[in-house]
């Protein structure tokens, strides 16, 4: 689900991203042609059209392009730049401006990439770079992290300047969020409004760091404030219903849910939500499933099917517990003795509510059942989130 919404940086115009799909390799198994297949068409580049300076340096004509937002125009002119001036980070820094916000986002890549490799410390091509990652492109933990760097290397330069602050610190917020890292994402989100207290973008991922720490009453007024906003009223209407629901006030949280899905139906379509019966033989069928290894792990270990995760399981450890998370483990991993806390001492659980709202279709509440339960069968042999990240099973 997307929660983002337009990012008001002068900078960067942002539009609809879509990541390239790898070509299919074949098998070790798979027939090899005895003819080469015809080369896929390559689609050839609209040339760039030639910069119109106006008598001024190609540089200064793009930034002035980019300033009234004629994207076209700046990346001729900045294209101009770096070839005269192929050791220019600003004309690569202008370059990749001008691509992003023309959603060339390869190409962006590519000319922020340039650009750093330059002036490591280049505040336009760290702010560019940073949200590029960050915001534009489809969000994956690697983009997040690269923004989340890009963006805390933008704010720990010396001489970084007072209008660029804000925007570093907000980019970062919502790199840090999207992390899981709530409470550095707190800290930027509060230095953007110390500076620009009527920020909603910066109040929205305030709100929501608040929501991620279990600061449930504040992450509430924080939301209600945002649900008149064009852009954030829906994601604020959802996670008042989140709230609502905590506290067990369906009715009241079902009309947020309903608001949220009116205003924006992509984001927020209606859960395939099984019944509480339908939900626990889906459990069991997909703990049946498993590896006669990891059935055997978890044999005198029960796994339960629950509505959403409980307060004091949030509140366990420091920092909390995110409350949209899918299941949890309970206990010591398998081989360390139990402390008595828990009884039983080992327990897995899988959270119905929850784990509806992370797909779109009763096959996918399937599939990911079974990621959540390797997950959590991952925490009973002693994995941590990283490693369990890098297998795929985050």
């Amino acid at each position: 689900m997307s929660r983002r919404g337009p990012f008001a940086l002068c900078l960067l115009l942002l539009g609809a991203c879509q990541r390239m799909s790898a070509p299919a390799v074949p098998d070790a198994g798979s027939p090899v042609a005895t003819s080469a297949p015809a080369p896929a068409a390559v689609p050839v580049p609209e040339p760039i059209p030639t910069c119109r300076a106006a008598g001024a340096a190609p540089l200064a004509a793009a930034l002035d392009y980019l300033d009234s937002g004629r994207f076209p125009e700046a990346l001729s002119c900045a294209a101009q730049a770096s070839a005269l001036e192929p050791d220019s980070a600003a004309a690569h820094a202008a370059r990749g401006e001008a691509l992003a916000a023309l959603n060339r986002t390869a190409e962006a890549q590519v000319a922020y990439a340039r650009a750093l490799a330059i002036d490591p410390g280049h505040p336009d091509a760290l702010l560019g770079a940073a949200h590029l990652y960050a915001v534009q492109l489809p969000s994956s933990r690697e983009y997040d992290e690269l923004g989340a760097l890009y963006a805390e290397r933008g704010l720990s330069q010396a001489d970084v300047s007072p209008e660029s602050l804000p925007r570093f610190a907000l980019v970062a917020a919502m790199a840090l969020n999207d992390l899981g890292q709530a409470s550095e994402a707190l800290q930027r989100a509060q230095l953007v409004l110390a500076r620009e207290p009527h920020n909603h973008e910066a109040a929205y991922e305030k709100a929501l760091a608040l929501f991620e720490l279990c600061r449930f009453a504040e992450a509430r007024a924080a939301f209600s404030g945002l649900v008149n906003d064009k852009e954030r009223g829906a994601h604020a209407h959802y996670h008042l219903g989140l709230l609502l629901e905590r506290e067990g006030r369906w009715k009241q949280a079902q009309t947020h849910f309903d608001k949220a899905r009116a205003l924006s139906p992509e984001d927020f379509p209606v859960p395939p939500t099984p019944s509480q019966a339908e939900f626990r033989e889906e459990v069991a069928r997909a703990v049946s499933a498993l590896p006669e290894d990891m059935r055997r792990d978890l044999s005198g270990v029960p796994v339960r099917a629950e509505e959403l995760p409980a307060d004091e399981d949030l509140l366990s450890g420091d920092p909390p517990l995110s409350p949209a998370i899918l299941g949890l483990f309970r206990g010591p991993p398998l081989g360390e003795p139990c402390d008595g806390t828990e009884t039983p001492c080992r327990s897995v659980v899988l959270y119905r509510l929850n784990l509806a709202r992370a797909v779109r279709s009763r096959e996918e509440l399937r599939e990911q059942i079974k990621v959540t339960l390797l997950h959590e069968v991952g925490h009973l042999r002693g994995e941590d989130d990283q490693e369990l990240a890098a297998r795929g099973l985050e």
